[in-house]
């Protein structure tokens, strides 16, 4: 659905679409932790039926140009 810059942020999103009532899986095969948090990007998960909403519900959080906005 979406890549976050690293394991920190795609949390932060998870919890984010979680909290909106939008389940969220960080994908665990991209994860590489270093000390508990993997600094490579990391790929954040939902079902299809919900992709539409969780992708406008990040859109509209990162629309002022954060460098942290999602890749999709």
């Amino acid at each position: 659905m979406a890549t976050a810059p690293d394991q920190l942020i795609a949390e932060i999103w998870r919890s984010m679409l979680e909290e909106e009532g939008i389940p969220a899986v960080v994908r665990p095969g991209d994860v590489i932790p270093f000390l508990g948090s993997a600094s490579l990007p990391v790929r954040l998960l939902v079902d299809e039926r919900r992709k539409e909403e969780a992708l406008a519900l990040l859109t509209e959080e990162f629309e002022a140009g954060a460098e942290d906005r999602p890749r999709f």
